[in-house]
């Protein structure tokens, strides 16, 4: 790590200089990705590069920004990059949990859960599921070898007391994961909270342009993530080195693009709430949100999802046929604003008419101006 990574200062300037190597005369500040399936290694392998699935040094520094945004100024704290959010979320299930365990999920998580839990019973492991609004899941922990928080939750919004979460789990000798890909680094730090694992897909607002596959998990060293490191060796879930290269440049706009479309998705939030058509419209970042009162005492930003819902499918379908600033698209957090009917998938509970809207980084008034509009013409 270069001195940049001594001077912490806010999260712009840590987001620009996360990572980053010790300059040398004549070479890039940000080196180049590294495309190698084996390195030079004569005698013994003692050195940190040895085989193309276990290491790449353009992983080591894309580790070490992560790293230093989840937990700046934290001694002690690791990072490993997958070749997706799942990858990662697997990683941290599966290496903690044997047959005969018990695991507590979110019920209104993300909708690819419920394959999960399938697998995870299939191996003889109990899953225990509660919403995560009102912190539901303290009420299935007792017995538990790990807590799955999500917070904010995908794609209603709904948000938990993660640091009563944690201690409660602590006290019963659980482990505790959080999801923190809505949230983002900078919108909350799980570790900080307590958290034994943060784990996010960074295809999503981390690195914000739609065009990366990509997932980490971030914890303290120890036994928890030395298991979490053999399961990606054993499963060879790992990114590409260009796709590394690209998302630790991606960090450096992190904080640019987060505090845009925040403050955007509040403004849209503000506007939505004025029309008669919606319901259910939820945003951590209002004053009324439900969720609002715990959010600001544990997140920092609120996100770039706002969700709601239009009286019928059909109406959901106008509105999003309308939308010239929108696309309809699934996935959330890139600087070009999507939106999608969640119950396309079917595997939400929510309304037919539900619409996740993920605010990008256009100029507010053109895309609240745009939304509007839609919301006019969708009702002829």
């Amino acid at each position: 790590m270069n001195d940049s990574g001594l001077f912490r200062g806010g999260d712009g300037t840590r987001a620009v200089r996360a990572g980053l190597p010790e300059p040398v005369k004549y070479e890039p500040t940000l080196p180049g990705p590294v495309f190698a399936a084996h390195f030079h290694l004569p005698g013994e392998p003692t050195g940190p590069y040895t085989y193309g699935r276990d290491e790449n040094p353009t992983w080591t520094h894309l580790e070490a920004a992560i790293g230093e945004l989840e937990a700046p100024g934290e001694d002690g704290v690791e990072t490993l990059v997958f070749a997706s959010g799942m990858a990662a979320i697997s990683s941290v299930l599966f290496s903690q949990l044997r047959a005969g365990d018990a695991v507590v999920l979110p019920s209104d998580g993300y909708q690819v859960l419920p394959l999960v839990r399938a697998q995870l019973e299939a191996y003889g492991i109990e899953v225990r599921t509660a919403p995560t609004g009102g912190d539901a899941q303290l009420d299935v922990l007792d017995g538990a070898k790990l807590l799955w928080i999500e917070s904010p939750s995908n794609p209603g919004l709904d948000v938990c007391d993660i640091r009563r979460l944690v201690e409660a789990a602590h006290a019963r000798g659980a482990l505790v994961a959080v999801d923190n890909t809505l949230a983002t680094p900078l919108g909350q730090r799980p570790l900080e909270l307590g958290a034994d694992f943060s784990v996010a897909s960074g295809t999503k607002q981390l690195t914000g342009h739609g065009d990366i596959l990509l997932g980490y998990v971030t914890g303290r060293a120890g036994e928890p993530m030395t298991a979490v490191r053999r399961w990606r060796k054993i499963v060879g879930a790992i990114p590409g080195p260009m796709e590394a290269w690209l998302a630790h440049r991606s960090i450096a706009t992190l904080q640019l693009r987060v505090d845009r479309q925040n403050a955007t998705a509040l403004a849209v939030a503000e506007a939505l709430r004025q029309r008669p058509e919606v319901s259910g419209l939820r945003y951590p970042g209002l004053p009324d949100d439900p969720s609002h009162k715990i959010a600001a005492r544990q997140m920092r930003r609120f996100g770039c999802v706002v969700s709601f819902t239009l009286p019928t499918r059909e109406r959901a379908e106008r509105f999003l046929e309308g939308l010239r600033l929108v696309d309809d698209a699934t996935s959330f957090g890139g600087v070009r604003s999507t939106a999608e009917r969640r119950g396309r998938w079917g595997g939400d509970a929510v309304p037919e008419g539900f619409i996740r809207l993920s605010v990008g980084a256009e100029d507010p008034e053109d895309l609240v101006a745009d939304l509007l509009r839609a919301l006019d013409e969708s009702a002829e």
